[in-house]
């Protein structure tokens, strides 16, 4: 893509920027865990100048994911369009996304000056330093678009798309009256029929879920649009989402220091001579390391770069590879420690250590049913077969990989032993990295850095921008009265603790899909969970079949967030994957009804 001056002024104005905010973020927390492990003497600012940093860092991370045009979208039923088509298509989704930045941006300002008497507990700074992330990457993002219009846009399709808009806006301003008034059936009309729409012609997810939000709080609501800035804030701001662009760096970063080849050397002398080797291989490590950071996309961004390269080399069609990752995802969902069984543990009074315990067969469940796919699919596949190697090399590569296989484990022991938190050790795994990089493997290219920076920047800002719009949409969803109104429904479904046990494996698929594990188990865990109990439904399985549900939902296209976060990390357009990943979802939904009427499954080690 050819770039004009002022885009290029642009670019340098927010890659320069996210890149060194990756590096800063990573040095302000390194120096808190070597105060807190090293000295003793913990730095009580750390976390605090961390989270101010982490929001600049996303939104000019989702500035730099636009110009190099790397937000998720689904472009699989434009590309069926004739070539005139796809150019007014195309023009319509240019002038949505400078619509999408331009009715955020005075929320945004008004959220930043609200914010202006709020100090922070450590620093005490105004907070309004931190909320004005979202004025600044909403404007960088405004500019952007704008020139990206006026580069590819023509007379006919602009004005096409503005008459377009006009008249939706007009009609939606009419219909106003009518809409405060028609409930829920705002619901289907905003969050299923609009965001379907957007989403079918190519709009970036993020935007769809924004744009969506905002309209129904104007046209069907007299909600100020501030609160959805405050809850995109609220969404990106997460303290666990600080281990996001961490682990992405972190997954980078054993790529070019080298142990990320001596793992992949190492499980390819034990596998590769097997169809579907290596893909068995990216399940164990998503069995092994899932849950060490709190984040699913930290998670999958800790896996897929040290094994994807090799699977490519191999022949591996990289639709199906990150179907696979989203698969492996939704699988692992009730690996301990999961932040979703914490939560549930804390809203619902079930045992905490019952959940740790229960969860791990589930997922195991899981893992079962996408191997078996795995074994049939590999063959018909093409892959290039390689020889089983002698043990002689088996040793040596062993040897040569113990430090980098024992990276996934000092991870995990840290967290589980609870002796660190997530982002303090992504941080000892970017530290763990960089000595044995140095030291042992002796690979490290310095030049390779900035790219790796700004590439973690963009990948962590078109994530977390989707977070961010998803818990704006799920707040919506939420002030409805939507949960109080299904819960009802619920109560009264026929067939007793089986029909109850369906109706929720339909509607925990729905809500991973649209709210996430979290915000779906905050708002209906306290209310479904005694009506399972009522119902002779143990609680702790009860617990596996949601979080699995949820699960699910979360990465299975065209809504779940988690799918487009897997080709984000995988680099992989949506719709390259979006047919691939169905024979593992339906590996997965078998998978949940075994673990929905087993009960043995969740409870048979408590």
């Amino acid at each position: 893509m050819t770039l004009i001056g002022p885009e290029r002024v642009l670019r340098v104005l927010a890659e320069w920027p996210a890149a060194c905010l990756v590096l800063a973020e990573i040095g302000v927390l390194s120096a808190g865990v070597v105060s807190r492990y090293v000295l003793q003497s913990p730095l009580t600012w750390s976390d605090e100048l961390a989270s101010v940093l982490f929001l600049w860092l996303a939104m000019l991370g989702a500035v730099v994911a636009m110009q190099r045009n790397e937000h998720m979208r689904l472009t699989v039923f434009v590309a069926k369009l004739s070539p005139p088509t796809q150019v007014a298509v195309n023009t319509l989704v240019a002038c949505l996304s400078v619509l999408f930045c331009a009715v955020l941006w005075w929320p945004a300002f008004e959220h930043m000056n609200e914010q202006w008497v709020i100090l922070t507990p450590a620093l005490e700074i105004p907070d309004a330093l931190r909320v004005a992330a979202v004025v600044v990457g909403l404007s960088l993002m405004l500019l952007q678009s704008l020139l990206q219009l006026v580069r590819q846009a023509r007379g006919a399709q602009l004005l096409l798309s503005l008459g377009i808009l006009g008249v939706l806006g007009a009609a939606l301003t009419l219909a106003s009256p009518w809409l405060m008034n028609w409930g829920h059936l705002n619901l289907l009309i905003f969050f299923v029929a609009l965001v379907g729409l957007c989403v079918v012609i190519g709009l970036p997810i993020a935007f769809a879920f924004a744009l969506s939000t905002v309209a129904y709080l104007q046209f069907s609501t007299s909600t100020p649009l501030t609160i959805v800035v405050s809850r995109i804030d609220e969404g990106m701001s997460h303290l666990i989402l600080l281990s996001v662009p961490l682990f992405v760096f972190l997954g980078a970063f054993i790529a070019v220091t080298g142990l990320a080849k001596a793992m992949v050397d190492f499980l390819a002398t034990l596998l590769g001579h097997l169809r579907g080797g290596l893909q068995y291989v990216l399940l164990a490590a998503m069995y092994l390391v899932s849950g060490i950071s709190g984040s699913k996309a930290a998670d999958m961004a800790a896996v897929a770069p040290a094994l994807f390269p090799e699977m490519k080399q191999r022949g591996a069609h990289p639709g199906r590879l990150v179907a696979l990752l989203a698969a492996s995802g939704a699988m692992s969902e009730t690996i301990p420690p999961s932040l979703v069984l914490i939560t549930i543990g804390a809203v619902t009074g079930v045992s905490i250590s019952a959940l740790f315990v229960g969860g791990l067969v589930p997922a195991l469940v899981g893992l079962l049913a996408l191997c078996a796919v795995v074994y049939w699919q590999a063959k018909t596949d093409n892959t290039v077969l390689v020889e089983r190697a002698p043990m002689s090399q088996v040793l040596k590569c062993f040897w040569l990989a113990l430090p980098a296989l024992a990276l996934p484990f000092v991870i995990r022991s840290a967290v589980v032993e609870g002796v660190a938190t997530a982002t303090e050790v992504s941080t000892i795994g970017i530290l763990y990295t960089l000595v044995i990089g140095v030291l042992f493997y002796r690979q490290l290219d310095w030049r390779r850095l900035f790219p790796m920076l700004v590439e973690t920047a963009s990948l962590s800002g078109a994530i977390l921008l989707i977070i961010g719009c998803a818990t704006a949409m799920a707040w919506a969803l939420t002030q409805s009265g939507f949960s109080r109104d299904l819960v009802a429904l619920m109560t009264q479904v026929p067939g007793g603790a089986t029909g109850f046990m369906l109706v929720s494996l339909v509607v925990f698929v729905l809500l991973g899909s649209m709210l996430e594990g979290i915000p779906a188990i905050v708002l209906f865990g306290p209310l479904l969970f005694p009506v399972a109990r009522a119902l002779g439904i143990h609680e702790v399985h009860y617990a596996m079949v949601v979080v699995f549900a949820m699960g699910l939902g979360l990465f299975a296209p065209p809504v779940g967030v988690g799918f487009y976060a897997a080709c984000a990390i995988g680099k992989v357009d949506p719709d390259q994957a979006l047919n691939p990943i169905w024979p593992y979802l339906g590996a997965l939904l078998l998978a949940l009804l075994v673990i929905a009427f087993v009960p043995w499954v969740s409870i048979g080690f408590l």
